[in-house]
């Protein structure tokens, strides 16, 4: 009987010393304390026979193979040890991943506002390419524009002959004199004067020119090609009877403003009529850039 009661105690006592390591843990004293209040409570104190009586069969009962009850609760509280640990590791591991939770949420929410800001600059850059067609586009109309204008300005030509109608001499005269070529043919730019008889350079280029002098002789037929106010080349015909003919041609690099006119030699005529004989004619080969042009 004795047996019987020392092995509910021992067996109340493990269950209790369990709940408190699973509640918050026991050490070895408290456990030592708990056994001997339980022993207390239920052997109170009669006499020194029965304390002997108990310890004698509690060494009995351990010498049957009963298992070491502290033993046993060591291995347990090391176990709940394990498994608390166990668990703080496994909280440490579950806030670690609700941090990296954040973090990636975080992310996301940075890369949502990266593509809104990528959204609206596609949408910026979309204006400015429209923009920069539309201002393409109105600058090449302009250049194109200013290319005809450039391209008329350089439409520079010019052909007249000496009288307007009928037929008749001009000379001779004592000295030099400028011939007017008032029958018009072309005046492309309005360089040519058919006033004065004078070609004034719209552009800076190089131009063509050749006059044409007809007659009878004896009398010599001569006329000169000038450039502001200098002798340049001369077509010249002298015979004793029978029509005269010769003609001659220059090109001249000019300057804007620079003036080209023909002169009728001293003492020299020419005859025209409606065969337009005596002739005076210039274009513009092409303009030239203030790097390249060479001056006569």
């Amino acid at each position: 009987m004795k047996a019987l009661v020392c092995i509910l105690l021992l067996l109340e006592t493990f269950v209790f010393v369990v709940q408190q390591q699973v509640d918050g843990g026991l050490n070895e004293n408290e456990i030592s304390q708990q056994i001997s209040s339980e022993d207390g409570r239920q052997n109170p104190p009669q006499t020194d026979t029965l304390r002997a009586e108990a310890s004698t069969d509690s060494h009995q009962y351990c010498d049957l193979g009963i298992p070491d009850i502290h033993a046993a609760l060591r291995e347990l509280t090391a176990s709940v040890t394990e498994q608390k640990e166990n668990i703080r590791e496994l909280t440490a591991t579950v806030t670690e991943q609700k941090e990296n939770i954040r973090e990636l949420t975080a992310t996301v929410t940075e890369q949502k506002e990266n593509i809104r800001e990528l959204t609206a600059t596609d949408t910026e850059q979309k204006e400015i390419n429209r923009a920069l067609e539309t201002q393409l586009r109105e600058q090449q109309t302009f250049i194109l524009e200013e290319l005809k204008k450039k391209n008329e300005d350089r439409e520079i030509a010019f052909s007249a002959s000496l009288l307007e109608s009928g037929e008749g001499y001009t000379g001779p005269f004592p000295t030099e004199f400028t011939l007017t070529y008032r029958n018009v043919f072309t005046n492309i730019g309005n360089a040519y004067n058919p006033i004065t008889g004078v070609f004034t350079a719209p552009l800076k280029g190089a131009y063509m020119f050749r006059i044409s002098v007809f007659g009878v002789g004896p009398t010599t037929s001569a006329a000169s090609i000038y450039k502001n106010g200098k002798h340049v080349v001369m077509a010249y015909t002298n015979q004793p009877q029978s029509y005269l003919h010769s003609s001659n041609g220059v090109v001249l690099i000019l300057e804007v403003g620079d003036v080209v006119y023909v002169r009728l030699y001293p003492n020299t005529r020419i005859l025209d009529n409606w065969n337009n004989h005596s002739t005076f004619s210039g274009f513009l080969l092409f303009a030239l850039r203030e790097d390249n042009l060479c001056k006569m």
